[in-house]
């Protein structure tokens, strides 16, 4: 028995040597043998469509990369670049020391191009206010090349959009879609017309809801994305993964002037309802109460040893405004606009702006340990005076 066990282990030793060798210098011999077992076949899980929209090839039982191709097809004819220009204006001063030292200079004409949306039939087109701001001459250009030039029906600088109008027939349209279901992680599209190269798509995902404090415009209630959207995408679509519109793509966050990967857009629903009051009476209008507001942070809570940690602290009241007349004091930390709780200045401005003017609002307020509920008639918010972003301020 010990003999044939030494003969056993000989012969085991010598293979595995001759083993190792093989493997060792002709590795493609073991690869190719017949006599390996085949390894188990792998299952994959695959993820239903998204929507109709969403269409993915199937290759060999698995899922290709999404599509937004549909989604594409359907809202990008709708987007129409909008290329501005104004005049020169020439120096109107006639100081002979102004002309001494600086010649007798004339301005230079300006020109722009950004991008629209067509939303009816009847020709209406909504882009950004800033881009067709003090220009002169606008024309519209749809992707199957039509040309025509553009009349701004009304425009509103707190918001930063604007209404043109263009005489063409068979316009195709936008489909709004819903911008208050959407949710952080959704696909997005903007599309557009950046640095005037032409019509450009780019794909993302809305990184965040409710962006305001920017000092961008007044009334901020921005998308935030990372889809792409560089100068000349102004005034685009915003759309979501069925092609519906969500956004006019408005802003961007850049140290380069090119796209960072934080962009802004305007909310359809805000959009619509200013897109309506523009065409229906060439203005927006909103309420107004005549107040200074500031943000209630906690250090501000703990000094005035309030009961709260959310609202707006009033600083300052107008003297004879619809708010003094209504009772609100400076020092009151504002809670409450007819049935919306504001929690900050931003959201008491779009609360404010809400209410119909010559109405009376309830407006709930926190004066120290009290809680006092007033009765504010609404004014008409005055029309905003054109200043750079970062100098607007807000007073409601």
């Amino acid at each position: 028995m010990r003999k044939v066990w030494l003969i056993f282990s000989q012969t085991a030793t010598v293979a595995m040597a001759v083993l190792f060798v093989v493997a060792t210098f002709k590795p493609q011999w073991l690869q190719s043998a017949t006599w390996r077992p085949a390894l188990p076949s792998a299952t994959v899980a695959v993820a239903p469509p998204l929507g109709a929209a969403s269409s993915g090839r199937s290759v060999s039982g698995v899922v290709a990369q999404t599509s937004f191709a549909d989604a594409a097809k359907r809202a990008a004819p709708t987007v129409v670049s909008v290329v501005t220009s104004s005049s020169p204006v020439r120096n109107q001063r006639g100081d002979q020391w102004f002309r001494y030292f600086f010649g007798d200079q004339q301005g230079q004409p300006q020109s722009g191009v950004g991008s629209g949306v067509i939303v009816s039939q009847e020709g209406y087109v909504l882009t950004n206010n800033h881009v067709v701001d003090h220009m002169d001459d606008i024309e519209v250009i749809l992707t199957d090349g039509r040309k025509a030039q553009a009349k701004v029906i009304g425009t509103d600088p707190e918001t930063d959009l604007a209404v043109l109008k263009v005489d063409l027939d068979r316009l195709p349209t936008i489909t709004f879609g819903n911008s208050d279901t959407l949710l952080v992680g959704d696909a997005v599209l903007a599309i557009g017309n950046p640095f005037g190269v032409g019509q450009t798509v780019t794909a993302g995902i809305v990184s965040a809801l409710g962006r305001n404090q920017l000092g961008i415009n007044t009334f901020e209630n921005f998308i935030q994305t990372d889809a792409a959207i560089n100068p000349g995408n102004s005034g685009g679509a915003l759309v979501d993964a069925q092609g519906n519109l969500v956004g006019i793509n408005s802003a961007i966050y850049s140290r380069s002037g090119g796209s960072l990967g934080i962009g802004f857009a305007i909310p359809v629903s805000v959009a619509r309802q200013v897109m309506e009051s523009l065409i229906r009476d060439g203005q927006v209008t909103r309420g107004w109460i005549g107040v200074e507001p500031r943000d209630l942070t906690p250090e501000i809570a703990e000094t005035f040893n309030l009961p709260i940690k959310e609202g707006v602290l009033i600083t300052g009241v107008l003297h004879n405004g619809p708010a003094a007349l209504g009772g609100v004091r400076p020092g009151d930390v504002v809670t409450q606009v007819a049935s919306t709780r504001v929690a900050n200045t931003a959201q008491l401005l779009n609360a404010v702006a809400a209410l119909p003017p010559g109405r009376a609002a309830a407006v709930k307020v926190q004066r120290g340990n009290d809680t006092v509920n007033l009765s504010v008639v609404v004014a008409k918010r005055p029309k905003a005076t054109p200043v750079q972003p970062q100098q607007r301020g807000q007073e409601e």
